[in-house]
């Protein structure tokens, strides 16, 4: 995707052939930043920090963290290490596993000399294979995008979002935003209501500054906003992307994707969650009761960042002093809310039969 015209990624190699670049994601939309990172604990307090964030690009990082690590120690307990270190950053993204999981069976049987460069090369692998899944999600959900603006001939094409899916959360197209953005370069007239998504904005500040750098139509609108617009008749469809899937069709997203779920189906909305392989559990049946919710301290509520009318960026506290906050990053909305999931592979009934008929042999007891 772009960034004031020039394509970029959102992780790669530095020109040195060893360091790992990042978008500081912290820094956005007031300020663009490229971080360094050189060892593996850089790439951990990267992902801790938000450095980087969303499913696909914590994999991403954390495989990129195993290189970093097998730089400085590749023996097995150097391996297993890092494995371990960058395995605590997160809990609730399945991607992170997944990653590393891909990272120790590239490397495990390797030999400590062979090791630092295969793991570039496995790393290097999963951000390729990641830009390919997005692109095959975006074609699609393009093909939804198409069916429903044909019932509506000569109007704009409304989409509601929660959070950042967007390309910023993975390594390139995104999951829920590869649709609007391939259907906004084939000339669809699509327009984005962005959800800010408290606590962070990551809708206001992310969603909303890669659109505006792609030339996407979008509207920031507050949380609570999604419910009326529907009511309304201004939200053709809403899409999201996930941090987690369970086999049963369960989806653990951003906190608050759950009631726009429920907006949605009361208004008859299409309810559509866009998401790689990768992030389907099929361990997991029940998200709500076997998905961990992850709980992030509460100056994400209690403190907002923002540039004063001086240009300078100041972070102020909102909440009145002495009140506790409670923090929780994710909720799970139950599969029966969800119109379909788009992957790769296709979209998928949300349900194990419909996961199960798009990747045959993964699904729990198969």
């Amino acid at each position: 995707m772009k960034v004031e015209g020039r394509h970029y990624r959102t992780i790669w190699v530095a020109e040195d052939g060893w360091t790992v670049e990042v978008i500081d994601q912290t820094k956005l939309p007031h300020v663009f930043e490229v971080l360094p990172l050189k060892t593996c604990e850089d790439a951990a307090r990267a992902i801790e920090t938000m450095v980087v964030r969303g499913a696909p690009l914590i994999g991403a990082t954390a495989a990129y963290g195993m290189a970093l690590a097998l730089r400085e120690d590749a023996s097995d307990d150097g391996l297993e290490r890092a494995h371990q270190r960058l395995l605590r950053t997160r809990p609730t993204a399945v991607n992170l596993r997944w990653a590393l999981d891909e990272m120790m069976a590239a490397l495990r049987n390797r030999t400590r000399e062979e090791r630092p460069a295969a793991a570039y090369a496995r790393a290097a692998e999963i951000c390729d294979e990641d830009v390919e899944i997005c692109a095959a999600i975006g074609r699609n959900g393009l093909a939804i995008f198409e069916e429903i603006a044909a019932r509506k001939p000569g109007e704009r094409l409304n989409v509601l979002t929660h959070c950042n899916a967007g390309w910023l959360a993975t390594v390139d197209w995104g999951t829920a935003t590869a649709p609007v953005y391939m259907a906004h370069d084939k000339g669809l007239d699509v327009h984005v209501w962005v959800d800010e998504t408290r606590p962070r904005n990551q809708g206001a500040a992310l969603t909303a500054w890669e659109l505006g750098n792609h030339g996407v139509p979008h509207t920031v609108i507050p949380d609570n906003t999604g419910g009326h617009l529907m009511q309304h008749g201004l939200v053709d469809l809403v899409i999201t992307g996930t941090d987690r899937t369970t086999g049963s069709g369960d989806v653990a997203n951003k906190i608050g994707t759950y009631l726009k779920a429920l907006a949605a189906r009361d208004n008859g909305v299409p309810f559509y969650v866009a998401l790689p392989s990768p992030t389907i559990d099929f361990t997991l049946d029940d998200g709500v009761t076997e998905i961990p919710i992850e709980q992030r301290g509460g100056e994400e509520v209690s403190q907002m960042t923002g540039r004063t009318e001086d240009g300078r960026i100041e972070t102020v506290s909102i909440v009145a002093e002495g009140s506790p906050v409670a923090n929780y990053a994710f909720d799970v909305t139950p599969a029966r809310l969800v119109t379909g999931l788009i992957t790769e592979a296709g979209v998928a009934e949300a349900s194990k039969d419909g996961l199960a008929r798009l990747f045959p042999g993964r699904a729990k007891g198969s």
